[in-house]
């Protein structure tokens, strides 16, 4: 059975800034946090909401206090009004899209113009546009009652932002031979026309259609509607328990798609529940890919990169002991990793659930492999000399001190009590941490030329930086949510991926660079296919590639493999 995610699935730009504007409160703010009605219609964003203490209210009380965010469907401006009346200090998570469309309204209502809103009158968004109506507004769901309205002087006519949009198209083509005298505005959301426009065309192709999102969306529920319109069977699930499978034995393709406000965590599962149905009826290959999964959720994969990337390192200078270095590598960043996911299990438990629960099921036997691998590591960087020993055992304290409060408060209520607590820290520090590991201690433990070692340093720090920021931009949802401000975070995921485009293009500038200079042993140019393998890699991801965020995971992690590989080669 083949499996297609749809490029344009999940939270859309309106959704997401709503999402992000109610966490950035929550983690900052030192106030009660409240939305008034639900932020958005999806039933797991809204558990999460509740579970970090930011509760929703239907009606407005007459005094209250804190942090009220206005939902993404927008509100009536008198209620907006009454909410300041009341007290609260209002932060209006408005989807601009939806602004949009009550600017049009307002500015001609002011004129006397009658508003015809094509949408559902108890829809939220559709509530809030009427209140720009100024009482002369009007809401239709059918060709019907448009010509039961009555013939108004002037009027503008306007769609739910997330309307179905050849419904819409047929509004328009009436209007043009009924009353050519309305002023028609094209106000369905682009994502809205995109993601209808791509369910369409993977109904087409496909079997059998799952559509993930919130039963109360109007424009999940359009998804599933588009999809039908086609023939093609089409389920709208909640989340990857409610599929039935018995539906879908006869399908030999399936298309998995979700509504605007879907986020990835529940997108991610659901396709990984679908391809686990679908590798029970492939048993060799769903056997090579839960070795897979069982070497990226253990982190041998990532252990055995940090190995090749050594190997890499010591190679290109020409150091004798390779392999015992190799070995320190690996242990150190298994150790490491390790208790990290122990410690980030709440993030993981939106960005990797399979992780999250893997680590929750083993943590006592993972506790003891990663004491167990970092005293390997350090006895073994004893052995290739005692300074290596002493740069392996700060680095193992400090990692142990991440997330731990080691930090004195200085100014006042400072919020930085932990390594963890600054901005950015951890992409930052991983890269550091793996330069150290893989390529400065292979050199002072061999008595390398200091060139050649800070050269390998910037190289293997680069390509880790990059390896990094890159997970970090997949998995910007879940650790805002827990309230981490990694790099992607700070910096957005646009500039993110700009940055590492540009660390990974300076990395293929030193190896060749390197290569002209003789700086480093044989051909040490070829190393240039790994950053240019990762960068191709992010490239196709910015492209709305079709390859799951675990593929990107497993190709990603093995460039470091394939970095050994090619030292060992040349």
């Amino acid at each position: 059975m083949k499996i297609t995610v749809a490029k344009t699935a999940g939270f859309c730009m309106g959704v997401r800034r709503a999402v992000d504007m109610v966490l950035d409160a929550s983690n900052c703010a030192g106030e009660p946090i409240f939305t008034y009605g639900p932020l958005i219609h999806n039933p797991q964003v809204l558990e999460m909401l509740e579970n970090k203490k930011i509760f929703r209210f239907e009606t407005i009380p007459e005094k209250g206090e804190g942090i009220v965010l206005i939902r993404a469907h927008g509100v009536p401006p008198e209620d907006e009004l009454s909410l300041e009346k009341a007290g609260f200090t209002v932060l209006n998570a408005t989807c601009p899209r939806v602004v949009s469309v009550q600017v049009i309204i307002n500015r001609y209502a002011k004129k006397g113009y009658a508003t015809i809103i094509i949408g559902d009158k108890k829809h939220p968004e559709v509530v809030g546009l009427l209140g720009y109506a100024r009482g002369n507004g009007y809401t239709i769901t059918s060709m019907e009652q448009l010509k039961t309205l009555p013939a108004f002087e002037n009027a503008v006519v306007v769609a739910q932002t997330t309307q179905n949009t050849v419904f819409y198209e047929q509004i328009k083509a009436w209007c043009a031979r009924n009353a050519p005298h309305y002023k028609i505005f094209n106000t369905i959301c682009g994502s809205t026309e995109k993601r209808q426009s791509e369910v369409r065309q993977l109904a087409q192709k496909n079997d059998a259609v799952i559509v993930v999102g919130g039963k109360q969306s109007g424009n999940t529920r359009r998804l599933v509607q588009v999809a039908k319109e086609t023939g093609t069977l089409a389920t709208l699930i909640e989340d990857a328990s409610q599929i039935d499978y018995k539906a879908l034995e006869s399908a030999k393709s399936i298309a998995i798609t979700a509504g605007a406000s879907t986020p990835n965590w529940i997108i991610n599962d659901t396709c990984a529940k679908v391809a686990y149905n679908v590798q029970k009826q492939r048993p060799i290959i769903g056997v090579l890919v839960q070795i897979r999964d069982f070497l990226l959720k253990s982190n041998l994969l990532l252990a055995g990169g940090a190995g090749g990337l050594t190997y890499a390192c010591a190679m290109v200078q020409d150091f004798s002991q390779i392999l015992i270095h190799s070995a320190v590598a690996m242990l150190y960043v298994l150790s490491m990793q390790i208790l990290n996911n122990i410690i980030t299990i709440k993030s993981d438990t939106y960005n990797h659930p399979e992780r999250a629960v893997f680590y929750k099921n083993h943590q006592a036997f993972l506790r003891v492999l990663a004491l167990g691998s970092g005293a390997g590591g350090l006895y073994l960087a004893y052995t290739t000399g005692f300074v290596s020993f002493c740069i392996l055992l700060v680095m193992s304290l400090l990692g142990l001190s991440y997330n731990l409060k080691s930090i004195p408060v200085v100014f006042g209520n400072s919020k930085i009590t932990r390594i963890k607590d600054i901005p950015g820290s951890k992409t930052i520090l991983i890269a550091i941490a793996w330069g150290i590991v893989t390529s400065l201690l292979p050199a002072i433990a061999n008595s390398g030329y200091i060139l050649p070692g800070v050269t390998t340093f910037v190289f293997s720090t680069g390509l880790v930086f990059a390896r990094t920021a890159f997970f970090d931009v997949l998995a910007i949802q879940g650790d805002r949510i827990t309230g981490k401000e990694t790099l992607p975070i700070l910096l957005g995921p646009e500039k993110s991926f700009s940055l590492i485009q540009y660390v990974l293009a300076f990395n293929i500038f030193i190896l060749i660079f390197a290569y002209w200079t003789d700086l480093f042993a044989n051909n040490a140019f070829l190393l240039a296919f790994v950053p240019l393998f990762m960068l191709l890699l992010i490239r196709l991801h910015k492209k709305d590639s079709l390859l799951s965020g675990r593929q990107y995971e497993f190709l990603i992690e093995s460039s470091f493999l394939f970095a050994g590989v090619v030292a060992a080669i040349i």
